[in-house]
């Protein structure tokens, strides 16, 4: 199913991304919200691609693809869209799509930490 490699690669990609924002901030708190995103994230990637593979089996390739985007509220805003539009593409199974509920979490949390807290 490539629904399965592209959404879990664009989620691992989320890490690097928010990892280089990481870096690059001036600002403590974005600096802190991205840190626990990007800790946080590669964990949940890997529960939800374990899951599905339990289920369905083995996923297949993957494509090479990543963009950096600079202003990490524009970054999780379209990330958040993103999982939104596409979690329906993937297996509706309960246990999967709480994974991805828990991703949106983050993602949401995140969120709120660099719109509010910095």
């Amino acid at each position: 199913m490539k629904d399965m490699e592209a959404f879990s690669l664009a989620l691992l990609n989320s890490a690097t991304c928010a990892h280089i924002q990481h870096w690059q901030t001036k600002n403590y708190a974005v600096h802190k919200a991205l840190g626990k995103y990007y800790e946080a994230i590669p964990a949940l990637v890997d529960d939800l691609v374990e899951s599905y593979m339990g289920r369905n089996g083995m996923v297949g390739e993957f494509e090479e693809e990543f963009e950096l985007e600079k202003n990490p509220v524009k970054y999780f805003r379209a990330l958040q869209d993103y999982v939104d539009e596409n979690r329906k593409h993937l297996p509706n199974d309960k246990e999967l799509q709480n994974i991805v509920d828990e991703i949106l979490n983050l993602i949401n949390s995140t969120l709120y930490k660099l719109e509010n807290l910095s």
